[in-house]
């Protein structure tokens, strides 16, 4: 969907980004390891394929993506978003009868950035793109950054392979409860109800968040957009 698509949400250890075609390259490449493939329930896909998904997933109403990218080397300034690259998070609002509802999906693709909080932070980053959780709001140059547009979520559910103890570990130290296994599929679901103390404690987890502008944080990244 097009409502993230100026948005930037930088954090301690990692930077939310638009998936943009100048991000296709490098994921095209994460998505070639089998591994990926399995943990993710994902097929490969021709390079020219992952362009016209990037495209898709971009106009899709019912999906919202951002790429996790390092912030230490992202603020640097020294280098391309795609060699900060580290991952992807991703929410799919699933039932159209519940609009309140959205699945939320993270991949930490770069091995070496597993198991350090990059995964955990970015969750909770996407989880708080929804009302009642407000960002710092600050000044580029002349340009004001405003609040972000929210997303209405209340209730997320994750889908995990029974194998990834990792992932599954992570979300339960987030507050998600095992819900169901799917024995057919080999993956455990888990929900997390955002109730008011939930939605406090979200609250708390991002307060360090900073929203920016896009374009204007490209600029000043030297990052083209293709």
């Amino acid at each position: 969907m097009r409502i993230n698509q100026n948005t930037v949400l930088q954090g301690k250890r990692v930077t939310l980004v638009p998936y943009t075609s100048a991000h296709v390259p490098k994921y095209h490449e994460w998505m070639k390891s089998e591994e990926l493939q399995r943990l993710t329930a994902s097929e490969p896909l021709s390079l020219e394929q992952e362009y016209e998904m990037q495209r898709s997933w971009r106009e899709d109403a019912d999906k919202c993506t951002f790429i996790v990218l390092d912030t230490d080397k992202w603020s640097k300034q020294t280098t391309t978003e795609e060699d900060c690259m580290v991952g992807d998070v991703n929410l799919f609002l699933t039932d159209s009868e519940d609009p309140t509802l959205g699945e939320i999906e993270i991949m930490i693709a770069e091995a070496s950035y597993r198991g350090r909080g990059f995964g955990k932070e970015a969750t909770l980053i996407m989880m708080s793109y929804e009302p009642s959780i407000t960002y710092n709001s600050r000044n580029i140059g002349s340009c004001l950054i405003p609040r972000m547009t929210r997303l209405g979520l209340n209730t997320f559910e994750a889908k995990i392979g029974l194998e990834n103890e990792a992932s599954i570990g992570m979300f339960k130290k987030i507050h998600f409860k095992e819900v169901g296994v799917n024995v057919v599929f080999h993956e455990v679901t888990l929900r997390l109800i955002v109730d008011e103390q939930e939605r406090q404690w979200l609250l708390e987890q991002t307060s360090h968040v900073d929203e920016q502008f896009y374009n204007v944080t490209k600029l000043q990244n030297r990052v083209c957009d293709s």
